[in-house]
């Protein structure tokens, strides 16, 4: 008070407006974090009621998982080396995704593979799903024909690399010739067996495409027999086309084996053809009863979780030169 009158105290200029943009900041973390908080409840609820979002997150996933597990698992694959033995690695990686999905797996025919001898498996090929399949099954000492392109995809190319998978050009067919004559002489030299997809490609069709000849090749210039594999229709829980991608069950038919011995090139293409009916004759038939009800016709038999024991019989005959692998 100045002689009597009062005098107004006038904050210091500038500091009205540093306090109205301190609380503006204020402002803009706790919209910040709330939107931070709404986030994850938001990708919940898309999770379980889109399932458009769904199908996109379980995809994400599994390939972030096969990364994840290829990263993780190759040093100690490489203290091994390039070796057939670390396909066991990649078994026991991927083995706990049928879980993690709630896929049950069924295997019927799992007395028709047989643990001493060396063959060729051909198997049809509907989509990346088919490695879940495969693990389930896979006998030991055995590895799969693949895409050269897999090969530089990183940790995942390594890994393969180094669990003995077999790489092959699809596009150039002599080289394509050259690895599946290369491979003959390997079953035979390191007691391996080899997991081809003949189709060449992931179909998700109702029947099954042309099959490629490499495979039939391959058993026939190493004189080994085949086992045809067939996985059921993952229509009832996945489909790529509509953006499903649920739990359900996948039942794995092991079919007899078809004997090669003293076949030749010749007879590849009457081998190729019996072999690709014979499973196309199951898939139908897995088809029509929707993968469900089909146990109430033919007893389940034991998982298969490696290679089963027991002889298979058949003898279908078979001839050309073309690849089949997987994608």
């Amino acid at each position: 008070m100045l002689l009597g009158i009062p005098c107004a105290i006038r904050p210091a200029p500038g500091l009205s407006s540093s306090a109205s943009s301190c609380q503006g900041s204020m402002m803009e973390v706790v919209l910040l974090h709330g939107l931070l908080l709404l986030l994850p409840l938001a990708a919940l609820l898309l999770y379980r009621y889109n399932a458009t979002f769904h199908y996109f997150c379980k995809v994400a996933f599994f390939n972030c998982w096969i990364m994840a597990m290829a990263t993780l698992l190759s040093p100690f694959a490489a203290l091994r080396g390039r070796s057939v033995e670390n396909m066991k690695l990649l078994r026991a990686a991927i083995l706990p995704l049928k879980h993690l999905y709630g896929i049950k797996m069924q295997v019927w025919g799992s007395e028709h593979l047989n643990a001493e001898e060396l063959y060729v498996i051909v198997c049809n090929h509907q989509a990346s799903l088919d490695l879940m399949g495969m693990v389930e099954v896979i006998p030991d000492r055995c590895v799969p024909i693949a895409k050269k392109e897999l090969l530089y995809m990183g940790m995942v190319g390594w890994a393969c690399w180094l669990s003995r998978i077999i790489f092959i050009d699809r596009y150039k067919r002599e080289d394509a010739i050259n690895v599946i004559a290369q491979t003959a002489r390997t079953m035979r030299r390191e007691k391996l067996r080899v997991w081809i997809f003949p189709e060449g490609t992931r179909n998700q069709d109702k029947s099954m495409l042309p099959f490629k000849r490499g495979a039939f090749h391959l058993a026939v210039q190493a004189q080994v027999p085949i086992f045809p594999i067939v996985f059921s229709p993952y229509w009832d829980f996945f489909n790529s086309k509509e953006k499903k991608f649920t739990s359900g069950t996948c039942t794995i038919q092991i079919l007899p084996k078809v004997e090669t011995q003293g076949l030749s090139s010749t007879d590849v293409p009457r081998l190729t053809e019996t072999v690709r009916q014979a499973m196309a004759d199951a898939f139908t038939e897995m088809s029509a009863s929707c993968c469900g009800d089909q146990s109430a016709e033919h007893p389940q038999h034991p998982h298969c979780a490696g290679a089963g024991a027991g002889r298979g019989t058949g003898s279908p005959q078979c001839e050309e030169n073309t690849t089949g692998i997987s994608n």
